[in-house]
């Protein structure tokens, strides 16, 4: 791209954040997350894709259809925004999004401890999958991530604690609301 269109492109970025854009007060910049990935504020991304084995997309959807959906295994990953897993060029590859706080070793690490189980469940679908307690795992999962070329976090200073704690505290108060209210 040419040093004009670059900024008839820059132009046109501005314009359209002046008037479509909102100043909510936070800095949604992005930034590295170390190895791999896009950090913004103090939550970060992971995106992978990896070839499926044969009939892996077929044990996916029958390991969600059992869950129900429901991967609240997840919940011991204590850093873990949320994930999604999507199965495409006619079921032969899987991709692996997901958001969370902190370290990208750190978070891996979580997985491997926490939830090893359903990570093997689910990964061991993947081609090569080494197993999440396997010391090359790492290594595995940068050779199939790819940093985002363009990611958004609503609210980038919070983390998932941060999330919780303030959810207790309006459920709190609602409950302190409606209950003054009764009287």
């Amino acid at each position: 791209m040419s040093f004009i269109d670059k900024v008839k492109l820059a132009a046109e970025l501005a314009k359209a954040n002046f008037s479509e854009g909102i100043d909510d007060g936070y800095d949604h910049s992005t930034t590295s997350a170390g190895k791999k990935g896009l950090r913004s504020g103090r939550v970060s991304e992971l995106t992978a894709m990896a070839d499926l084995k044969p009939g892996g997309a077929e044990n996916l959807r029958t390991i969600m259809e059992i869950a129900g959906g429901n991967m609240k295994g997840a919940n011991r990953v204590g850093t873990l925004h949320d994930l999604r897993i999507v199965l495409f060029d006619n079921d032969t590859k899987i991709l692996f999004c997901t958001a969370y706080d902190g370290d990208w070793d750190a978070y891996i690490d979580d997985f491997a401890t926490k939830i090893p189980q359903l990570m093997d469940i689910i990964f061991g679908n993947v081609e090569g999958w080494p197993g999440i307690k396997n010391p090359s795992v790492k290594q595995f999962i940068l050779d199939h991530q790819i940093t985002a070329t363009g990611w958004y976090v609503g609210v980038p200073h919070l983390t998932v604690n941060d999330i919780r704690r303030n959810d207790k505290i309006i459920k709190g108060l609602n409950k302190a609301i409606d209950e003054a209210n009764k009287i």
